[in-house]
């Protein structure tokens, strides 16, 4: 259904709709086609004031236009009141470059061709146990779990690290969503200890630095060629800890709830695997889990018409973006291989664009075969919940599973 269909009142207010209220992702959705069609920068009075993006293009623009636009100052809403800058996502320019560089260079198609085998085993035991036992809530018992040891194995963490970081994960990541701050503090401090003390080990013994992103980070030098100081080391791999532990279970939720209500494409993919990187990628496009990251612009700037002012966030939101009907036609439908499915924007855009979306890709590959090989069908048995801002998708997925023979 899209926008068009749904008669929205004459005085409807942007303030009072269910992108402020709601985190049902439907009913947002039909929010944003409207706001796209009739106001596509839209200001909301919560969370201290943002505006909205809704079109593809002012998106893309924005999050492409660096001499425009920063990361600096908000880089997602809502923002920690405490105002803490950790590279690379709050970094920009010849500060952000050294971080990113050396993130990369943990993520080369080598290192990743060596990391699936590994990462196929950790799924196959994760949601082997789920399939045999004939039911489980794949967000929580499985995309949480499995995402954690992928940080392991990327990362190279200690096994007590590994374990710390899926426990802490959820606690911490509800806590931002409700917007308590002592708890989102306290849950912090955790990952920045796992971080100090993957930062001191490698101090004492680097690994190889195409192999371990804190080898990577130690010797990686700024603009000035000097190392990197020590305390953005730390909050650059707490960075990494949280935001690849996010993302994917939202993804791995709605992947498998659209799966379980569209039969006949689970059974498509089931019979012809060569379908999933196609269909993977059509996913990303519908259920990209974010809504929140934002930039400020340096000065007052008009987009689509409207003036915003400078130092006020500006969500670049990617949902909307790849359901933008001048963007992808039918937007709100599973088309597998659309002719500009690349386009999308699933990973972000520009200088902040995913640095792991290769890895992301894998992982969700990795899940949807295993799920396949090893199962006849499944299907949602439960209540369904829903991420609040910054994400949008599914926090709960409860299925039953229906193990092959």
């Amino acid at each position: 259904m899209a926008a068009t269909d749904i008669q929205f009142p004459a005085n409807w207010d942007v303030n009072n709709g269910h992108l402020v209220h709601s985190n049902d992702p439907e009913k947002i959705y039909r929010e944003y086609d409207h706001l796209r069609s009739t106001c596509p920068v839209a200001h909301v009075d919560a969370h201290g004031g943002y505006w909205i993006l809704t079109k593809y293009a002012d998106i893309k623009a924005t999050a492409s236009d660096n001499s425009k636009f920063i990361s600096a100052k908000c880089a997602v809403v809502p923002a920690d009141p405490r105002g803490i800058r950790r590279p690379p996502l709050k970094f920009d320019g010849e500060q952000h470059a050294p971080y990113r560089t050396a993130v990369d260079r943990t993520l080369k198609p080598a290192r990743l061709r060596r990391l699936e085998p590994i990462l196929r085993s950790h799924a196959e035991r994760e949601l082997g146990r789920l399939i045999q036992q004939g039911h489980g809530d794949i967000y929580e018992e499985f995309g949480a779990q499995f995402s954690g040891w992928v940080e392991k194995e990327w990362l190279n963490l200690d096994e007590p690290d590994s374990k710390l970081l899926s426990s802490a994960i959820t606690p911490f990541v509800t806590a931002w969503r409700t917007q308590n701050w002592a708890l989102v503090k306290s849950s912090s401090d955790m990952f920045y200890e796992i971080a100090r003390r993957v930062i001191a080990s490698r101090k004492d013994q680097l690994l190889d630095p195409e192999e371990d992103p804190a080898s990577s980070l130690l010797i990686e030098r700024d603009h000035d060629g000097n190392p990197l100081d020590d305390h953005n080391l730390v909050g650059c791999i707490r960075q990494i800890l949280i935001v690849a532990m996010v993302a994917p279970s939202i993804i791995i939720s709605s992947m498998t709830n659209h799966l379980s209500r569209d039969k006949e494409l689970q059974n498509r993919l089931r019979n012809d695997r060569k379908l999933v990187p196609a269909a993977i990628e059509e996913f990303i496009r519908l259920y990209v889990p974010y809504r929140g990251f934002s930039r400020t612009a340096l000065h007052e700037v008009e987009i689509s018409g409207t003036k915003v002012p400078p130092d006020e966030p500006i969500t670049v939101v990617y949902a909307a973006a790849n359901r933008d009907p001048d963007q992808f036609p039918r937007p709100d439908e599973f088309i597998m291989h659309r002719d500009n499915i690349s386009t999308h924007l699933g990973f972000g855009h520009g200088r902040h664009r995913c640095a792991g979306m290769v890895l992301a890709r894998m992982m969700l590959r990795i899940y949807l075969e295993t799920l396949l090989d090893n199962t006849v069908d499944f299907e949602v048995e439960g209540e369904i919940h829903y991420a609040r801002l910054p994400e949008i998708g599914l926090t709960t997925c409860p299925m039953r599973f229906y193990p092959r023979p």
